[in-house]
């Protein structure tokens, strides 16, 4: 790289974790914090405390990434208990509702209503905010927040394995999809009653959890996890890029109009995307977006301005 390119931060980047169950996504972060010695970092979509798989863990300047990393299709398997639905549509709820035990080919029947674009009412007991709170804390406080159904899309569902009491399905869905819910609308379908009691995350995007590390790693496995923010991470996610030159870099950080600095530039990925991430060369600057054919505004700046003492070096 030339002389003109301000530094990165150290520590940013991101790695892909296989959160085990029984503990939070908070909790599952934990270890990674500590061996990157970074006061930031965080995770792309929760994943509840009884479910396990994938978190892509963004870390340092990385996690200003979030937004559109959460915003990814992801995969999941999913264990559907028949019988019983509880109030938190998991298993560490109580029991509120019963129902018979559904065939097979009732459970069949009613997965071929839940695929596209379906409205679904999210749990209450969830994070959305409801009047400035959370649902779930409104509930726990005896409260009972009204959840309003929101449109959500099931690319893909099948059913994987039929153990009565017990069905397990495979799931590819937009961002915002609760598997707890559909566990409990699949279960109304079918003419029974039931809750969520199990949940891997398989995939978000194109990244698997086959390659994630384990929460419980040694400290050096996640440093040299540790993955730059480059072309891959982007192509992996779907999100398109705009390729530019490295004289691009030093005018975006300094927040130039982006009109004129993207002029001709033609995004390579995926069509119908409103983002696109921005590489100076081999360098990713920053996001941008934009809406309809409007011009491209700024994200955010992934580089920065050297500090007192620091050169315009790259790493």
């Amino acid at each position: 790289m030339n002389g003109s390119n301000p530094p990165l931060e150290e520590n940013s980047g991101f790695l892909l974790l296989d959160k085990g169950s029984g503990q939070t996504s908070f909790e599952a972060l934990g270890l990674v914090k500590r061996a990157l010695q970074t006061g930031r970092i965080g995770h792309t979509g929760t994943l509840d405390k009884f479910a396990s798989g994938l978190l892509v863990v963004l870390a340092g300047r990385a996690t200003r990434l979030s937004p559109w990393v959460s915003h990814r299709d992801k995969t999941y398997l999913g264990g559907i208990l028949f019988g019983a639905e509880t109030d938190t549509l998991d298993p560490e709820g109580a029991v509120v509702a019963r129902g018979p035990l559904p065939s097979r080919r009732r459970v069949e029947e009613a997965l071929d209503r839940f695929r596209g674009e379906i409205l679904q009412t999210p749990p209450v007991y969830s994070a959305i905010h409801v009047d400035g709170r959370r649902a779930s804390r409104l509930a726990r406080s005896g409260e009972m927040p009204e959840m309003k159904a929101r449109p959500v899309t099931v690319h893909e569902i099948a059913l994987v394995s039929w153990e009565p009491p017990l069905a397990r399905i495979r799931v590819r869905c937009s961002a915002g999809t609760y598997i707890r819910s559909l566990a409990r609308d699949i279960a109304l379908a079918a003419g029974s009653r039931a809750h969520l009691a199990e949940l891997r995350r398989l995939a978000v995007a194109g990244f698997s959890v086959d390659g994630a590390l384990p929460p419980d790693s040694d400290p050096g496995r996640y440093r040299g996890a540790l993955r730059p923010v480059d072309r891959t991470l982007f192509e992996t996610l779907g999100i398109p890029r705009l390729n530019a030159g490295e004289d691009i870099l030093l005018p975006m950080v300094r927040g130039r109009p982006l009109p004129p600095l993207l002029a001709g530039l033609e995004p390579e990925g995926p069509e119908g995307e409103g983002a696109a991430a921005v590489f100076a060369g081999d360098r990713f600057a920053g996001m941008v977006e934009r809406k309809g054919g409007a011009d491209w505004n700024y994200g955010f700046v992934y580089t920065r301005l050297p500090g007192p003492g620091e050169t315009h070096e790259g790493p």
